[in-house]
C-alpha cells in the first residue's frame, strides 16, 4: 500500500503537467508584462463566478468517436478552461481510484472496521451532520464577498477597492482581537452553546450585507470575525471532549478517523456550495448566497440543539471548570509549561498563515501565468481551478485516513507533509518569480492543496492529543493571534512585497512549521 501511496502522490503532481503537456501547439506569448499588483484585479474579484463543474462532463461527452485518446486530449488544451477541466478530470480519477483501492485493502482486514464501536459511529453522525452544514454556510459566502460589498453605493459613490479591503481586514482583525475571549467563553459556558452562538452571530453578519449603511457593514464584518473564531474552535472542542469522555473511546483513538471524514467531506461541501452560491446569486443578486447561508446556519444550529449534549472544559482533576472558569492568563501559563503545546500551536499559526496568504495570492498568480501562456486576453476559469484545489484537498484527506489506518504516528507523517508543503510553495515562488511557467506553478499549487487536505485532520488529531481540555478553546484562539497578524501584515504590504514576496513569506512560514513539527517528533521520541 505504501508504494501505491507514492504512485498516487506522483500522479497528483503530474496531473497538470500531463494535461498541459499534451498540446505542443499551445500559443505562448513572451511579451506579457511581469506581475505587479496594479496589473491584476483584487483577489476577491476572482471569486465572483460560480464553480464551473458542467464543463468537464461536456468534455468527456464530446470526445471524438473513433479517434485516439491522445488526439482527444490534445484538443482539450486549446483554452485555459479546457486545460483546467482536463486537470480536474485527472485529479478526480486519481482520487477516486485511490479511494476504491483503499476500501478494497481495508475490506481484507475487516476486523478493523468491525472494531469501531457503535457509540463512535453515532458520535460521528451527530458531529458530521452539524459540521458539514455549518461549513457549507461558510463556503457559500466566500465566492461573492467582493461583489456583495463592491455593489454598495454610499452618497452616490460606488464602494472603492480600498473600502472593500478595509471591510475584509476588519474580519481578520476581529478574529485576532476577540478570539481569546471567545475561547474562554467556550471553555467556561459550553461548546454546544458556542456552536449555537456561531449560527446566530454568523447569520446576523450575513444579514448585514443587505444594509446600505456603511456602519452596519462594518459591524457585520466584526460579527463575522467573531463567528469565524467560534466555527474553528467550538465544534472541534465539543467533538474532542465527547470522544474522550466516551466509554468506548476514552483516549480519542477514533478521532483521527472522524477528522479525516470531516475534512474529506468538507472538500465536497465546498464544491457543492459554490454551485449553490451561483444559483442564489442569479436569483437574488450578490446578497443571495449570504441569505442562503443563513438557512444552512439555521439547519446546523437546529441539529446541534437536538443532537448534541452540552460539555464544558474539565480541569486537571477531571471536574467541570464552571466553578473556576479558565482565564487567558492561565492558558498562557499552560502553554509556557509544556513545549509540545507551543510547538503544535506554532504549526497551527504558521501553516494557516501560509494558507491564507496563498488564498490571497493564487488568483493573480494563476491569472498571470495563463496570460503568459495564452495571451493577454485569455480568461482564467477560477471556478474550475478552485474545483481542482478542492479535489486535491479531498485526496489529501483520503491520504490522511490511509496513514491513520496504517497506524503511522500522526507526528511523523505531519512532519513529512509540512516538508512537502514547504517545497511545493518554494517551487511556486520560484515559478512565479522567474518564467511564470503555468504547468510548474499549477503542479506546485496542487501539491500544496493536497497538503492542506492532510493538514486539517492532522492538526485536529494533534490538538486533541496535546492541548488540555481545561483550556482547549482558549489556546486554539490564542494561536490565532499571530496567524491573523501575519496575514494582515502581508495584505497591507502587498504593493511592496508583490507576488514573489508574498509567496516567499508563505514558503518561509511553512519551513518554520516543518521545523516545529520535527522538534515535536524529537521530544516525543525522547520520552518514548
Amino acid at each position: 500500500m505504501t508504494k501505491l501511496i507514492h504512485l498516487f502522490v506522483v500522479l497528483i503532481t503530474c496531473a497538470p503537467v500531463a494535461a498541459f503537456g499534451m498540446g505542443k501547439g499551445m500559443a505562448i506569448n513572451t511579451d506579457v508584462r511581469r506581475y505587479h499588483p496594479r496589473n491584476v484585479k483584487p483577489v476577491h474579484e476572482y471569486r465572483t463566478k460560480p464553480l464551473e463543474l458542467s464543463s468537464p462532463i461536456s468534455m468527456i461527452a464530446n470526445i471524438p468517436r473513433g479517434g485516439s485518446i491522445v488526439e482527444a486530449m490534445k484538443s482539450f488544451n486549446k483554452t485555459p478552461s479546457s486545460l483546467f477541466n482536463s486537470s480536474l478530470i485527472t485529479v478526480a480519477i486519481v482520487t477516486a481510484a485511490f479511494k476504491i483501492l483503499q476500501r478494497a485493502s481495508s475490506s481484507s482486514s475487516a476486523e478493523e472496521v468491525n472494531k469501531k464501536p457503535k457509540s463512535v459511529k453515532d458520535l460521528q453522525i451527530r458531529f458530521l451532520s452539524v459540521f458539514w452544514l455549518l461549513r457549507c454556510a461558510d463556503w457559500l459566502q466566500g465566492p461573492y464577498f467582493y461583489e456583495v460589498y463592491s455593489s454598495k453605493v454610499f452618497d452616490g459613490v460606488p464602494a472603492s477597492i480600498a473600502l472593500v479591503s478595509k471591510l475584509f481586514l476588519t474580519g481578520f482583525a476581529s478574529t485576532a482581537l476577540f478570539g481569546p475571549l471567545v475561547g474562554r467563553a467556550l471553555d467556561s459556558y459550553g461548546r454546544k452553546k458556542g456552536t449555537l452562538a456561531f449560527a446566530v452571530i454568523y447569520a446576523l453578519g450575513a444579514a448585514s450585507t443587505r444594509s446600505p449603511l456603511l456602519k452596519v457593514l462594518f459591524i457585520g464584518r466584526i460579527m463575522s470575525g467573531i463567528g469565524t473564531s467560534l466555527l474553528f474552535s467550538a465544534p472541534e472542542s465539543w467533538l474532542v471532549a465527547e470522544s474522550q469522555r466516551s466509554g468506548d473511546d476514552p483516549t480519542g483513538s477514533w478521532l483521527g478517523d472522524t477528522f479525516g471524514l470531516a475534512y474529506a467531506g468538507d472538500a465536497l461541501v465546498a464544491i457543492v456550495a459554490g454551485q449553490f452560491a451561483g444559483v442564489a446569486a442569479s436569483a437574488r443578486g450578490p446578497t443571495g448566497p449570504f441569505e442562503l447561508s443563513a438557512g444552512f446556519l439555521a439547519l446546523g444550529g437546529l441539529l446541534s440543539a437536538l443532537l448534541w449534549k452540552e460539555n464544558v472544559a474539565k480541569g486537571s482533576d477531571g471536574a467541570d471548570v464552571e466553578t473556576n472558569k479558565p482565564s487567558i492568563k492561565d492558558a498562557i501559563n499552560v502553554i509556557k509549561k509544556d513545549p509540545k503545546i507551543m510547538l503544535v500551536g506554532g504549526v497551527q499559526s504558521l501553516f494557516e498563515a501560509a494558507m491564507y496568504i496563498f488564498v490571497l495570492q493564487w488568483p493573480p498568480a494563476i491569472s498571470s501565468a495563463v496570460a503568459k501562456a495564452f495571451g493577454e486576453g485569455a480568461n482564467t476559469p477560477f471556478g474550475t481551478v478552485f474545483s481542482c484545489f478542492m479535489a486535491c484537498c479531498l485526496f489529501g484527506s483520503t491520504l490522511f485516513g490511509q496513514f491513520a489506518k496504517m497506524s503511522v504516528p500522526t507526528e511523523k507523517f505531519t512532519a513529512g507533509m509540512l516538508s512537502v508543503a514547504a517545497i511545493a510553495m518554494s517551487s511556486a515562488t520560484f515559478a512565479a518569480s522567474s518564467s511564470m511557467n503555468l504547468p510548474a506553478l499549477v503542479a506546485a499549487f496542487f501539491v500544496f492543496e493536497a497538503c492542506v487536505g492532510m493538514y486539517f485532520p492532522s492538526i485536529g488529531t494533534l490538538r486533541s492529543k496535546y492541548v488540555p481540555d481545561s483550556h482547549r478553546s482558549v489556546i486554539m484562539n490564542l494561536f490565532g493571534i499571530p496567524l491573523n497578524v501575519l496575514v494582515v501584515s502581508v495584505f497591507l504590504s502587498i504593493s511592496k512585497l508583490g507576488l514573489k514576496g508574498a509567496l516567499g513569506i508563505s514558503s518561509g512560514a511553512l519551513v518554520l512549521a516543518a521545523i516545529c513539527m520535527l522538534k515535536l517528533n524529537s521530544i516525543v521520541g525522547e520520552k518514548s
